[in-house]
């Protein structure tokens, strides 16, 4: 199974130039350790992480390359934290199609590594990620040369790349068939916003085949404090996001611009969600939990969302008794930096065979 079992309800692509990896379908787990400690009845993570290339742009490249085909094009132009590289790189090289990514200054090695692996071209720009002038001009360069007849640009935001991000509403459709019904609350990461947005449209989509007395989920945005571009301005009543000189060390949301921010908080208010700003120690912790309580292995910006629903607990935003849905959304392999940063007082020694005995039994 894969995301083009929705593909009447997301895409414009005709079946032959639909192409798939494996990506979707992936697992809701309860919560058996965080949650119930927390005072959550119904805490459940949507592992976006067991995607072929280990993150949720697997939905996100899947349609954006299927669009390309559909369209005669041959050139990937694109930008990336990582995830979105390694999702296009996957996507293109399956598909024959030439791949060239702009890279943030900050990129983990790992991601780095995986977006060569798969062929993908790629080019860091210092100050992209971080310097808000300087990204939103990496962004216009890029355009004009995915402008081009045989090119396409491929960012991960509506704004830019809206063919591909229509992919990422599957995930809402596997929740609610996951569920039978939509959840409570869903809480999602932000960086530049667009898979909140995807989540909030792909529940919109699908109303007219849920019972009209099942409410909709309430769809809340995460973000660290230091790339505070969206959920706070949420949070506040603003209605509109503001772009800030971004400081969070969390690979992925490190989006200074505003990029799909003003849709994100119309899309959030009218659900009846909220913002929720999180702390990058909070993000790391949880990152260890995550592993050590739940078994659930991810990078650090899968576990934002985590922290944003601990803090709805602790403010009475959500009740006890709802389903919340937190979406993890990367692989911990994408980002071994900060598993190093958990384990470093960990020991893993050499031993002769005889000391077996006594470690075990110690």
């Amino acid at each position: 199974m894969s995301i083009w079992k929705y593909a009447e309800r997301f895409s414009g692509a005709d079946t032959p130039f639909q192409l798939s990896l494996g990506e979707g379908d992936t697992p809701l787990v309860p919560s058996r350790s965080i949650g119930p400690k927390a005072g959550f009845k119904q805490l459940y993570f949507k592992l976006e992480s067991v995607n072929p290339t280990g993150s949720y742009k697997d939905r996100f490249a899947a349609a954006a390359v299927a669009d390309m085909r559909m369209q005669g094009k041959k050139r990937c132009i694109a930008t990336s934290s990582g995830n979105t590289g390694s999702a296009l790189a996957a996507w293109c090289a399956a598909a024959g199609l030439d791949c060239h990514i702009a890279i943030v200054e900050t990129a983990p090695q790992g991601k780095l590594l995986q977006m060569l692996a798969y062929g993908a071209k790629l080019y860091r720009i210092r100050g992209f990620g971080t310097d808000p002038d300087i990204t939103q001009q990496t962004l216009e360069t890029v355009q004009q040369i995915g402008d081009k007849p045989d090119s396409a640009l491929q960012i991960s935001a509506f704004q830019y790349s809206p063919a591909g991000m229509n992919g990422v509403q599957t995930i809402s459709f596997e929740l609610i068939d996951q569920l039978d019904r939509p959840p409570g609350h869903v809480f999602c990461p932000a960086g530049g916003g667009g898979l909140t947005l995807a989540v909030a449209r792909g529940f919109a989509n699908s109303r007219s085949g849920i019972a009209s007395d099942v409410v909709q989920p309430k769809i809340h945005c995460v973000q660290p404090q230091g790339n505070n571009t969206i959920a706070g301005p949420l949070a506040s009543g603003s209605e509109e996001a503001s772009p800030v000189q971004c400081t969070t060390l969390i690979s992925g949301l490190q989006v200074p611009n505003v990029i799909d921010g003003d849709e994100v908080i119309a899309a959030c208010r009218a659900s009846g969600g909220t913002g929720h700003v999180v702390e990058d120690e909070e993000i790391y912790t949880l990152q260890s939990r995550l592993a050590s309580e739940e078994g659930i292995f991810c990078e650090p910006a899968g576990a934002v969302a985590l922290a944003g629903a601990l803090r709805a607990m602790r403010t009475q935003t959500v009740n006890a008794e709802e389903s919340v849905v937190c979406l993890v959304t990367g692989s911990g392999f994408k980002d071994m930096d900060s598993v190093e940063r958990h384990v470093a007082t960990h020991e893993c020694p050499l031993l002769d065979l005889g000391q077996l005995s006594e470690c075990l039994v110690s």
